[in-house]
């Protein structure tokens, strides 16, 4: 490794450690911004489904940690990474992301300020990265109990959210494209609350309950249907979605067993999946 790599990789390494001082999980970024270290299953004929259970590094987000020594482990076996991802939606911060983008001649800074003027929020004023690109990355909080998905333009153009499951890139990043920093001013903060309606916005959107909804039938079969066909990347989010229409429609608990067996089969643990169904369950009932 010529050294000027070795020393992108130190510096990740020193802003990764510094990131998980305050409490959030990292991991090793390569130059692409993609995990750098490759998957331990890479080359099973019919990988099971890991997420880090073989105690193998490797599983993408799933790596990421807080304890320096498995930092320095994870660093050590990414030699070539020059950046370091921050995991959204863990404690203590239960991260969100909201990246404005600049690709496609789209103003996503304009975008989001019209949905606040729409919606009666503001953003408060939090820790802001700054792209190689031009675009902004928007640090808030989410409750603990609520799993924000990700999404691509959903919320308005250019505009991406990166919460559960997802990664942000790291201040400090060294990226093909160039490096990530935080705006002036805001490096001495902590991420903000995300607002109540800005959070709404960026839940799956509820569906009307039926004056006479139906108990399980067809009806529960196509959410489970719809959670076994999650892929990687969508279990938590496809789950999520699925036990709120079952709770909006009076089926929850009756459905539970079922959902939470379908999402142990796409790859999740019991436990997670508990958990997600539990928190729709909490979102549910909030909804007016």
């Amino acid at each position: 490794m010529a050294t000027s790599d070795r020393q992108a990789t130190t510096l990740a390494l020193a802003h990764a450690l510094s990131a998980a001082e305050r409490g959030l999980a990292v991991l090793p970024l390569s130059p692409t911004k993609l995990p750098a270290l490759r998957s331990p299953h890479r080359d099973d004929p019919a990988p099971a489904p890991c997420h880090g259970e073989c105690g193998r590094f490797g599983h993408g987000v799933y790596d990421a940690s807080t304890d320096p020594q498995r930092i320095r482990a994870l660093f050590a076996a990414a030699r070539r990474a020059t950046g370091y991802g921050i995991a959204c939606g863990l404690p203590p911060h239960h991260l969100i992301g909201v990246d404005l983008d600049t690709k496609s001649g789209t103003d996503a800074s304009a975008a989001l300020r019209e949905l606040a003027l729409r919606h009666l929020f503001t953003i408060p004023d939090t820790v802001v990265v700054l792209t190689p690109s031009g675009g902004r990355h928007l640090w808030l909080t989410g409750p603990p109990d609520v799993a924000v998905p990700n999404s691509a333009g959903r919320l308005a153009p250019g505009i991406d959210i990166r919460g559960a499951g997802g990664y942000l890139v790291g201040p400090g990043s060294r990226t093909d494209h160039g490096i990530y920093s935080t705006a002036p001013g805001t490096s001495h903060l902590a991420p903000a609350a995300c607002p109540p309606a800005l959070l709404r916005l960026l839940l799956p959107p509820p569906r009307t309950r039926p004056a006479h909804a139906p108990p399980g039938g067809h009806h529960g079969q196509g959410l489970v249907q719809f959670v076994l066909a999650a892929h990687e990347g969508q279990r938590n989010t496809r789950l999520f979605w699925a036990a709120c229409r079952a709770h909006e429609n009076g089926i929850g608990p009756e459905l539970t067993p079922a959902l939470v067996d379908a999402a142990v089969r796409t790859g999740l643990t019991e436990r997670e999946a508990r958990a997600t169904i539990a928190s729709a369950a909490r979102m549910t009932r909030q909804q007016p």
